[in-house]
């Protein structure tokens, strides 16, 4: 983004506003949860212990980041629609942009979700309940973490059909957040399927 432009985005926000507080403290701490619970339990397995069964406590942990999940899209809602729209954006092209961007970000989504399945989209290897293969099908042929970015894909594209500039900052932050965690996911996950392999060996 030039430099000018960027300007003029700030010259819109209130980052004074309580309610953007608290949609980027949602950004912040849900991947920031999800991640110390699932190295947590992948730790101690204390949560399969509580529940009996690695899939139970899998299907808790999955059903609280949706919960989640939803908070934060509603915070992020909240500040785009109670703050000042942006003219330069409130055009028909940007609209039909950010259509296309749900469309675009919610295909990525919903296709790691059916390729992964519930386990394996909310965090199910860090339970020990790991896939045979690692998937590399649509969507995985075309990014290592569709459901990331797609998810990235559909809040610029809220932020877009609503003319709104905090919702391009939120959604820089969302992305920022995003890349942190793959940077500490990513790797984690190669060493628990490492281990399986030594194991096997």
């Amino acid at each position: 983004m030039d430099f000018k432009v960027f300007e003029e985005v700030l010259k819109h926000v209130n980052f004074k506003d309580t309610n953007f507080h608290i949609a980027v403290c949602a950004i912040v701490f849900n991947p920031l949860f999800w991640n110390l619970v699932a190295r947590w339990e992948h730790r101690t397995r204390k949560l399969s212990k509580m529940f009996g069964s690695p899939y139970v406590a899998c299907y808790f942990l999955g059903f609280i980041i949706i919960l989640l999940n939803v908070y934060r899209s509603h915070s992020m809602t909240v500040v785009m629609k109670t703050q000042a729209r942006w003219e330069i954006l409130d055009r028909t092209e940007v609209f039909q942009t950010g259509v296309l961007l749900i469309a675009v970000g919610s295909l990525l989504v919903v296709s790691s979700f059916l390729a992964l399945g519930f386990t394996g989209t909310f965090l199910g290897d860090y339970f020990g309940i790991l896939m045979d293969e690692k998937v590399t099908g649509f969507p995985f042929s075309l990014t290592d973490n569709p459901m990331y970015w797609g998810s990235t894909a559909n809040y610029l594209g809220l932020a877009l059909i609503g003319a709104s500039p905090i919702g391009l900052v939120l959604t820089a932050i969302v992305a920022l957040v995003y890349k942190i965690a793959i940077g500490f996911e990513g790797p984690f996950t190669e060493h628990i399927y490492q281990q399986r392999t030594r194991k096997r060996e």
